[in-house]
């Protein structure tokens, strides 16, 4: 295979763009190509996903929980700007994980958009003095009618979305900003520019997911993947939106460009029964092996393995109200159905019109336990 493009294409999904990265030779090269161009052909449009990794300068043990916590900030506000999906992630105390889902970009690479979605959408990055210098300047191009200068100005952050090398980029960037100012330093945070590997939608993108979560337990530093905070599956079970929407799409193989299907498939397969499928994955590769200690590895004990197998994938009560700690400060009302439901009726007035019943379910756990207020958003503390 002769290579015809630079390096840097490396960590571009062949069917997301016009060029080709490699062609074939010597004998058989017609008939190669054709089939290459086929397979090409039924992946165009569809988004790639990429394994994203990159370590702290000499491997340092420098990330600590403010650290993780300001990583995950920013990491989920620049996936919302660049427009990609974060599938899972883990932040461990010198380097990252992450799995993203990067779309096709559009044809005219945003240029229908209008202005007022342009700006709504930049928003999300830019408040306040370095919104409105954005915003203004827009406005002064357009009532001076030098519409081409004005895309001009929008074409400079349509660049950075649908991007997998300027997403990881800003994010890398902005995170090394923050933690120079934070801890009075100065130089390179990271050793290298990120690795990253393409990752076939489906069976791979689970296992590669599962991998992430893992690691925390891999490392000896807790014994389940529920309690480290800092990955993925924790924050699903925390009840971080996107974080959910990420492992449903990893596990079940869909898609995130199509908004619609999915939407509609959700309702049918809801986040709970993703959950318990992912959960099983997660502990039957987890499992402690007889070769782990040898090569320095820890694992989920086989004890611990056989009852999550047993439920089905399901949480325990016990685990479950451990990753939903703030269930006991801020649920209201903590009891079996009839106690909660009693505690609404007497304060019904607090209550809005539409509110119909009091008791609401602990989200996936196998408890007859009931709150007064359904705790969704960071349940999970320190």
């Amino acid at each position: 295979m002769k290579r015809i493009n630079n390096t840097r294409r490396r960590f571009l999904a062949p069917w997301s763009r016009k060029a080709v990265e490699f062609l074939p030779e010597g004998p058989g090269a017609a008939a190669g190509a054709a089939h290459g161009e086929g397979m090409l052909a039924a992946l165009r449009g569809k988004p790639a996903v990429y394994h994203c990794i990159s370590r702290v300068v000499d491997r340092r043990m420098v990330l600590g929980a403010a650290e993780k916590e300001k990583f995950v900030e920013y990491m989920r506000v620049y996936e919302e700007f660049c427009q990609v999906r974060v599938l899972t992630h883990c932040v461990m105390s010198n380097h990252f994980h992450i799995l993203v889902e990067v779309p096709e970009a559009p044809e005219d690479r945003g240029a229908s958009w209008s202005d007022g979605r342009f700006l709504r959408h930049i928003s999300c990055l830019y408040r306040g003095a370095e919104y409105r210098r954005i915003a203004g300047e827009l406005e002064h191009l357009r009532r001076e009618g030098r519409h081409g200068e004005a895309e001009e100005h929008r074409n400079q952050y349509f660049e950075r979305m649908w991007d997998l090398s300027q997403f990881m980029k800003t994010l890398k960037q902005r995170f090394a900003q923050w933690f120079n100012r934070a801890h009075a330093r100065t130089g390179c945070l990271w050793s290298e520019r990120f690795r990253s590997v393409l990752v076939q939608s489906g069976r791979a993108a689970r296992i590669v997911a599962a991998y992430i979560d893992l690691n925390p337990v891999r490392a000896g530093i807790v014994g389940s993947p529920e309690d480290y905070r800092w990955c993925g599956y924790a924050e699903a079970l925390a009840g971080c939106r996107r974080a959910r929407e990420g492992l449903w799409l990893a596990v079940l193989g869909e898609t995130a460009a199509h908004c619609g299907e999915r939407l509609a498939a959700r309702r049918a397969a809801k986040w709970s029964e993703a959950a318990k499928r992912y959960r099983r994955l997660l502990f039957m590769d987890g499992e402690r092996s007889e070769g782990d200690a040898a090569r320095g590895r820890a694992g989920i004990a086989a004890e611990k393995v056989a009852r999550v197998l047993a439920r089905g994938g399901e949480l325990g009560e016990a685990e479950m109200l451990r990753c939903r700690m703030r269930h006991f400060s801020e649920g209201g009302a903590l009891g079996a159905e009839d106690f909660v439901e009693g505690v609404f009726a007497m304060a019904r007035s607090r209550f809005g019109p539409m509110r119909r019943g009091g008791a609401r379910r602990i989200l996936q756990a196998a408890t007859p336990l009931r709150t007064l207020r359904g705790v969704r958003k960071d349940a999970i503390t320190v």
